[in-house]
Parts: C-alpha cells; sequence; structure tokens
C-alpha cells in the first residue's frame, strides 16, 4: 500500500479515547459525513511533489469531477502568498518593513489617532497581524453584486461590505488576526509598483515559483471560469452564484490549485537553505520566516521545533476551506483544498492521516481517558447557553446514551457529544474542541476553546432550543 492509499483509508480524528479501539475512517465517507462534494491533495516528500490526487466533485449539479487543473479558492492562505511579493519589494528596495505606511500611501491613508501618535502601523506589523487593525476576515460578494474599491473596503463604505480598517490599540502591543491590516498591504504594493493586484503577484510570485494555475483575478475572468470548483453550503449544496468574489485579494482572493501551492512552499523550502533563490534571497526567506510576534512570521504561521519547524496558514471563503503546510528542514508538507464549508473537519482529518504515513508526530491525535460522571450529574450541566457578544449564537447541552451532546448552530456535525476529563472540562473528538464549565455567582457559564479562538457563553433560562 502506498503512502497516498494508506491516507485515504486511515483519517484520523483530533482526540482518541483511551481504552477505546479507534477504527479506520475512509476519505470517501468522511467526506460523505461532512457533506464535502470535492477534494484535491497534493504532497511534498525530499522537496519535491510526490503525491497528488483528486476526489470527488468539482460541481454537484453538473456532476463535473474535480481535476489535476480544478481552480480553488484559496481564502486566506492568499495572505502569506502575499506576504512574498510584499518581501520581494522589500528585497528590491521598493518598500520598508519598519516605516510608517502612513509616508508612502497615497489614496488613503491609516486614519490618525491616540494610539498612532504613539506607534506606527509598519508593513512588518501588517504582515505579522499586530499593527493594532481592525476587521478579522471579509464575506465576499456575491454575483450580481456591486464590487466595492479597495478605498472603499478600507473606509468601510457602501458597496463594501465589512467596517471600515481603522487601529483601536496599540500597533505593536497585541497580536489579532486583520485581514483589514493585509489590505492596506494590498493598497500599499498597488501604489508603489503601480500594477494591479493580479499583475504584481503574477510578476513577483506567480511566475517565478512556477504556480502557473494560479492568479489572483477578482472576479475570476469568463475564459476560466470552466476550470473552477464550485463553493457549497454545509448541505452540499452550491451557493447562488456559484462563488463569491473578493476585491480584497491580498487577503482571500487567490484563485490556486494544492499542487501550485505546494510549489511555493518548496519555493521557500528551498530558498531558506540557499537551493534556489528565485524570490527572495536566503537571508530574506530567513527574515520572513523568523517568529515577529507570538508564533507568526511575515505571512504564514511558524510552529513546531527542531526538525518539526513549519510554516502553514488556512483558508476560509464563503463555500470553500483549505490548509497548507511546509517543513524548513525535511523538505516535506501538503496542500489540501475542498470546496464545502465543511471541509475544516475533513483537512484535519487528511492532514492527520498524512502526520501517520510520514511520522509527523506532532499532528497525530491527543489521547484522554474519560471520566465516568453518574448521569444524575450530567443532569447539572443541560441547558441552553448564548454567547456573551451575540445572544443570537445558542447552543443546547442534552443528555443522551448516558452522556452529553452538544447541538451548535456554527460547527458541523451540528450536534455531537462531549466527554468529561474532569468535572469542569469536557472535549469532542472529532474536531478537538475543549469546554470548560464555571459558576459565577450562581450563574453557569461555558467556555469554548476553538484553536485560536475562545467564545464566552452563559446558561440562560431553557424556554427554547437551537
Amino acid at each position: 500500500m502506498d503512502k497516498m492509499e494508506f491516507i485515504e483509508n486511515n483519517l484520523l480524528p483530533a482526540i482518541w479515547i483511551e481504552g477505546q479501539d479507534q477504527p479506520a475512517m475512509k476519505l470517501s465517507e468522511r467526506m460523505t459525513h461532512y457533506k464535502v462534494p470535492g477534494v484535491s491533495l497534493a504532497i511534498i516528500d525530499h522537496g519535491e511533489i510526490t503525491y497528488s490526487k483528486c476526489y470527488g466533485l468539482a460541481d454537484v449539479e453538473s456532476g463535473q469531477p474535480v481535476a489535476h487543473n480544478t481552480l480553488f479558492q484559496a481564502a486566506s492562505i492568499s495572505k502569506p502568498v502575499s506576504a512574498l511579493a510584499a518581501m520581494a519589494l522589500v528585497q528590491a528596495g521598493k518598500l520598508d518593513l519598519d516605516c510608517d505606511v502612513n509616508s508612502l500611501l497615497k489614496s488613503w491613508h491609516v486614519p490618525e489617532n491616540e494610539f498612532t501618535r504613539q506607534e506606527k502601523v509598519t508593513l512588518r506589523r501588517l504582515l505579522s497581524h499586530n499593527a493594532g487593525l481592525t476587521v478579522h476576515g471579509f464575506r465576499g460578494y456575491a454575483q450580481g453584486e456591486d464590487i466595492p474599491t479597495i478605498q472603499q473596503v478600507l473606509l468601510g463604505q457602501p458597496p463594501a461590505n465589512s467596517e471600515p480598517v481603522v487601529v483601536d490599540v496599540l500597533p505593536g502591543s497585541i497580536w489579532r488576526y486583520s485581514g483589514g491590516g493585509t489590505t492596506v498591504a494590498q493598497l500599499l504594493m498597488m501604489e508603489t509598483t503601480g500594477l494591479s493586484y493580479a499583475g504584481l503577484m503574477q510578476q513577483y510570485v506567480l511566475q517565478p515559483a512556477g504556480m502557473n494555475r494560479s492568479t489572483y483575478e477578482q472576479p475570476l475572468p469568463l475564459q476560466r471560469r470552466a476550470e473552477a470548483a464550485i463553493a457549497h453550503d454545509p448541505t452540499g449544496k452550491a451557493i447562488a452564484g456559484k462563488w463569491h468574489t473578493y476585491p480584497e485579494q491580498a487577503a482571500a482572493g487567490l484563485w490556486t490549485t494544492p499542487e501550485d501551492l505546494c510549489r511555493y512552499i518548496i519555493e521557500l523550502q528551498k530558498s531558506w537553505h540557499g537551493q534556489s533563490n528565485k524570490i527572495l534571497s536566503t537571508e530574506y526567506t530567513r527574515q520572513m520566516l523568523q517568529i515577529q510576534f507570538k508564533n507568526w512570521g511575515i505571512g504564514p504561521r511558524i510552529s513546531g521545533s527542531g526538525q518539526a519547524v513549519r510554516f502553514s496558514h488556512g483558508g476560509s471563503n464563503e463555500g470553500f476551506r483549505c490548509e497548507m503546510m511546509g517543513f524548513l528542514h525535511t523538505g516535506q508538507g501538503l496542500a489540501v483544498m475542498t470546496n464545502s464549508d465543511n471541509g475544516d473537519g475533513l483537512c484535519q482529518e487528511i492532514i492527520r492521516a498524512a502526520a501517520l504515513a510520514f511520522g509527523w508526530d506532532d499532528f497525530l491525535p491527543a489521547r484522554k481517558k474519560v471520566l465516568d460522571i453518574p448521569a444524575c450529574k450530567l443532569e447539572e450541566y443541560v441547558g441552553l447557553y448564548v454567547d456573551k457578544d451575540n445572544m443570537e449564537v445558542k447552543f443546547e447541552l442534552l443528555t443522551r446514551d448516558g452522556g452529553l451532546v452538544l447541538k451548535s448552530p456554527i460547527s458541523f456535525p451540528p450536534e455531537f457529544p462531549i466527554h468529561p476529563v474532569t468535572a469542569d472540562s469536557f472535549f469532542d473528538t472529532e474536531i478537538g474542541y475543549q469546554f470548560n464549565f464555571s459558576n459565577q455567582n450562581g450563574i453557569q457559564e461555558m467556555t469554548i476553546h476553538m484553536d485560536d479562538f475562545e467564545l464566552q457563553t452563559v446558561k440562560v433560562d431553557r424556554s427554547e432550543s437551537v
């Protein structure tokens, strides 16, 4: 059995429960479980793309299969690819990582306030998410909707559907993911070069990296739309208009394939070691992939230690979910892309299967022992919980088959069992979220830990359900 066949037949959950057998999960079955129509996967080993395979449908309605040239929206993976172009402009002396971006911007400027008077917004801070800027991400624009200019996006002016991009904390003081900040960098690069964003990305990154299938053109040109996967909602249905358009190209606008993303990864890996410098010198590559703040480099997340040091990023656009990562020292990595809002869980299961196949220990499932809690005690957790910041987001806990089940409007599957490690801490096996309970002045609270995100909920009168 080769490694790709092994991966297809050994998808893994986030957590193994000690004492329970862990059945092998097949990719085809998990695609059905998550209602993900199509998957495209490429794997790097020994500095080369050694495995590449496609599964399922690019378009459920037409029956068009996913092929090696099928384009997916890379969503936020657009950011680290964009950062490579920014670093190329820095290397060429056209941009500076540490000067005030307002000294270079022309058609729009970061609004000055008490925070910017103390510390400046710089390109380095924009690309490592610690410039103090707002706007986490973008919803995109459905077919037929008016598309705003970049200036309108930054100002939050119609037809933009996002808030104005402003500094609301001291630049350099905190890490906070900001697609708004990446959009500031986009405008800076466009005004510096005088090129369209798609044009400058083609010149500085896509062409030299050999990413010949990829484009930052938004909207996608008519002549290339037959190559594109259709975005699908959580039920498996194609979204209206097939996909959304993202004028925030640096943050979310890349159309690409897993093989092309692997070419980006390989170029950075080889450039780090001085084996290829098609875009950046080794010096600038190492600066890009050095931690700037928290665990972020200039563009990608930096994780791991020793031989397991890696750079990575995920992506989430309307109807698309994807992941990529590359190990700096082993010449390994992967990119996986899906055309579904439910693709997150499937991407992680595929990565864990690849980890088992290639020995990436950091990604193997955690093992946890479940605490035995009497059924009468479980009733104390049962009830309706609402997000403290958005009372419309509700979660319901109920008992079933001697355990607790969470019903959630923001996850897939929409309901799943959670298991106790202690009386105050629970987990789910599929995604690996953690649920912590506390009692504040007689009010039951539940904190949901989802990767880097934390959601605070409070138990309310159970007069309605999710």
